[in-house]
C-alpha cells in the first residue's frame, strides 16, 4: 500500500497532465490522494517543497532505470546503448525529467532547480528527496561515472578517462535525440549510434598493427 507521501506525488504527477503547475492546488493534491490538506504540508512544506520532491523522484526513477540498462548482457556498446535508448525513450514520457537533463523547462512544468527554497520553511529538516534537484551537468556527470564504474568492474586494465569520454559522449548523443528527434522512419532512441560511436572508439584505442 503507498504511503501518503507517495500518494502525494503521485496525485501531483496526475495533476500536472490536465493543467500546468501554477493551476495545481495543493488542496486538490490533497483530495486526490486521500489525505489533509495538513498532511500535505507536514510533508512538503510548501507547493515549492512538493515540486523539489516530485522533480527529485523523477531523478531517482531515471537512475534506476540506467542501473537496469547498464546491467544488461552484452559489451560495453550494447550496454551504452541500452542506456542511451533509456534515456531517450524516458525523455519523451517524461517532461520533468527532460527539464532535467536539458535544462529545457517548459512553462507548464515545476522547476524548482532556479527557485530557492524560502527562509523559515515549516520542513523541520530538508529530506533528500526535498532537496533541490541536480542540475543537468550533474545529473550526466553522475550517470557517465556510475557507467564507468560497472563496465570497468572485473575488466582489463585500460584508459579510464578515455572510458570516461565513450561513456559521455554515449549519454550526449542520447541527449541530442532528445533534444533533436530524428525523421520519422530513422532510428528513434540513438542506440545504433551510440554502438557505433563505441565500437570506432575501441578501434581508435586498439594498439596499431
Amino acid at each position: 500500500m503507498p504511503t501518503a507521501r507517495d500518494a502525494l506525488l503521485d496525485a501531483a504527477h496526475a495533476a500536472l497532465s490536465t493543467r500546468p503547475w501554477p493551476a495545481v492546488r495543493m488542496v486538490d493534491v490533497a483530495a486526490v490522494a486521500g489525505v489533509s490538506r495538513q498532511t500535505l504540508y507536514n510533508e512538503f512544506g510548501s507547493k515549492d517543497g512538493l515540486a523539489r520532491a516530485l522533480v527529485r523522484r523523477a531523478a531517482d526513477a531515471y537512475l534506476a532505470g540506467v542501473e537496469r540498462a547498464l546491467g544488461t548482457a552484452g559489451g560495453t556498446g550494447d550496454r551504452l546503448a541500452a542506456t542511451a535508448a533509456w534515456t531517450v525513450r524516458a525523455t519523451r514520457t517524461d517532461g520533468l525529467l527532460r527539464g532535467l537533463l536539458t535544462g529545457c523547462w517548459e512553462d507548464r512544468l515545476p522547476h524548482p532547480a532556479h527557485r530557492a527554497r524560502p527562509a523559515g520553511s515549516p520542513v523541520p529538516s530538508q529530506r533528500p528527496a526535498d532537496a533541490g534537484p541536480p542540475t543537468p551537468a550533474e545529473l550526466l556527470g553522475h550517470v557517465r561515472d556510475r557507467a564507468v564504474a560497472v563496465l570497468d568492474d572485473g575488466r582489463p586494465p585500460h584508459d579510464p578517462a578515455a572510458l570516461a569520454v565513450t561513456c559521455e559522449l554515449a549519454l550526449r548523443l542520447a541527449l541530442s535525440y532528445a533534444l533533436v528527434p530524428p525523421q520519422p522512419g530513422a532510428a528513434g532512441d540513438g542506440a545504433p549510434l551510440v554502438r557505433e560511436v563505441v565500437e570506432r572508439a575501441a578501434d581508435s584505442a586498439a594498439p596499431g598493427c
